[in-house]
């Protein structure tokens, strides 16, 4: 992500009480050392990228839009065979005989939705 994006984030983490559960000291630190952690990983990419296990970066400014790229990336890397197989058909549920739904005692979770 851009530097802006993670600033972006951990403002909204420092000022959304939904979010300040996900903020720690290290992530401060992490800010304020920005370009040392890019070094870092530029020299770790640099050591470790072979044509057997590269490395793949995806920009991840948009979340959502960064997994849909890596969900499809990492399938496209599998072969893939189509599998054959019979139409499923939805049998008849059975008559239900004897039984009768039972009245739970338990708490319901509301429905809301």
């Amino acid at each position: 992500m851009s530097p802006e994006e993670q600033t972006r984030r951990l403002e909204g983490r420092i000022t959304d009480g939904r979010k300040i559960w996900k903020l720690s000291p290290m992530d401060l630190l992490s800010c304020s050392r920005w370009y040392d952690y890019s070094r870092a990983r530029d020299e770790t990419f640099d050591a470790t990228d072979t044509p057997t296990a590269p490395w793949h970066v995806a920009v991840s400014d948009d979340k959502q839009r960064a997994r849909l790229n890596i969900i499809s990336h990492l399938l496209s890397q599998i072969p893939y065979e189509e599998v054959p197989r019979d139409e499923p058909v939805l049998p008849e549920r059975q008559e239900p005989g004897q039984y009768v739904d039972p009245h739970y005692p338990y708490g319901y979770v509301p429905e809301r939705f």
